[in-house]
Order: structure tokens, then C-alpha cells, then sequence
């Protein structure tokens, strides 16, 4: 997905929308891949499942 693809849904700036796209890819939750002068990024699946087992409460 590029970053163009959410501005409009979480209704933010591009600039914004993508660097928080660089923050989340420095932190290895997601992936980027450069197409001409686009970025494309995807989410990694096991990353965000690590996440969340952190983030859920103890039982």
C-alpha cells in the first residue's frame, strides 16, 4: 500500500501519513519497497502478532 492510499482514510497529511510509515518501519512492524517514486509498504504479520501479545492484558 502507498502511503497516497491513506491520507484520505486516517485524514492526515501525506507528509504525516508517511512518517509515520517511517517510524513504523524502523520499528520492523512494517516493510517498504520503492516503486518509481512511490513507496509501497506492507504490514509484517508476526511483528504485529509480537505486538499485540505485548500489549494484551495479563490474564
Amino acid at each position: 500500500m502507498c502511503a497516497c492510499d491513506l491520507v484520505e482514510p486516517v485524514g492526515k497529511s501525506q507528509s504525516t501519513v508517511s512518517h509515520h510509515l517511517k517510524i513504523l518501519r524502523e520499528s520492523g512492524l512494517v516493510t517498504s519497497e520503492r516503486h518509481g517514486t512511490n513507496i509501497w509498504y506492507a504490514a509484517v504479520p508476526a511483528a504485529l502478532e509480537s505486538l499485540r501479545h505485548a500489549l494484551a492484558p495479563a490474564s
